[in-house]
């Protein structure tokens, strides 16, 4: 009995830094947006991407320099496929997209992410996880949210490629979180997984460099909004919030966690009303309000999960990779 109480305490515990991780992060993703629309006036999107996740590695690798090894090669190809999907592709379309159209418009359709996340956890388990009611429910209401936030703030403008490209980012973030979930069940540290994750997105990113033509012209970091906002998007929004993100959905899961993405639309109508001064009204409040309140619906479903139900996933989970 004792053994018991303490293993639910502890799957508790867990389970609610889980929540705080996810939070924490989201408050600074919610964020990015801003700084990225700031520093594309004067660097190329892969240039941001590049520069901004060679800091994150650097500063991972100070902060946790023992590597990974003894790793298969599934595993390998698991992180090679996490860097691909959730570093260099989804943040390369990101970046194009904001090119083309509104942080605004960018930042309401990645939100759609979680959705990809279900349908993509429904295929993957073939049919073993179930799509329940609630969340749909509450992805209906988080995105009429959402949608009001983006008609309040500015003229919601179509924009095809932008749109398209940001569409395509929000499903390929389905695949990082599928395999993220799979890699938090090797056992390793948190900071390590980042960090390898970075490695090959970093990689990958190394063909786009040489095909757009950039320059690495350091006298732009003179600029002290450019040399701000990179160092944000590098140490910030890519170190640490990787590393808490991953920590999230290795005690959360890989849905319940990305269901905070809803909370980034918010975020960024916030934080633009505070740097940018753009104006805050009735209308784009109550966007908020919709948003969080499909964030909790969707999120309520997950909450009383029995701890030798986990436990047994999970030991499914180890058994199929070894």
């Amino acid at each position: 009995m004792i053994n018991k109480t303490m293993t639910t305490e502890n799957y508790e515990q867990k389970h609610g830094l889980g929540h705080m991780a996810a939070i924490f992060t989201i408050l600074l993703w919610g964020t990015t947006f801003i700084s990225t629309k700031i520093l594309l006036r004067d660097f190329a999107p892969v240039e941001i991407l590049i520069i901004r996740f060679v800091m994150g590695l650097i500063a991972l690798v100070i902060a946790c320099p023992k590597p990974i090894r003894g790793t298969t090669l599934r595993q390998e190809l698991t992180f090679a496929g996490a860097g691909l999907s959730g570093i260099t592709l989804y943040y390369l379309l990101e970046n194009i997209a904001l090119t083309h159209t509104t942080a605004s418009n960018v930042s309401v359709i990645a939100s759609v992410a979680p959705f990809f996340t279900v349908l993509l956890s429904y295929a993957v388990s073939r049919g073993k996880e179930k799509l329940r009611v609630m969340y749909f429910v509450g992805f209906a209401i988080a995105m009429t949210g959402i949608c009001m936030l983006s008609f309040s703030t500015t003229k919601f403008q179509a924009e095809p490629l932008g749109d398209l490209l940001a569409l395509i980012a929000a499903a390929v973030w389905a695949f990082y979180s599928i395999l993220t979930r799979r890699i938090s069940g090797y056992g390793f540290n948190t900071i390590q997984v980042t960090r390898k994750i970075f490695a090959y997105g970093i990689l990958f990113m190394i063909p786009a460099w040489f095909l757009t033509d950039c320059h690495l012209e350091l006298s732009r970091f003179a600029d002290p909004v450019n040399l701000s906002n990179m160092l944000f998007l590098g140490l910030g929004a890519s170190a640490v919030c990787f590393a808490t993100w991953n920590f999230a959905i290795k005690h959360l899961g890989a849905v319940e966690s990305s269901v905070y993405i809803y909370a980034i639309p918010p975020i960024t109508v916030i934080a633009a009303a505070i740097v940018l001064h753009e104006q805050m009204t009735v209308f784009s409040l109550a966007g908020i309000v919709l948003t969080l309140a499909g964030l909790v619906l969707s999120e309520l479903k997950f909450g009383k999960k029995d701890t030798s139900e986990e436990k047994e996933e999970n030991n499914e989970k180890t058994e199929s990779e070894n």
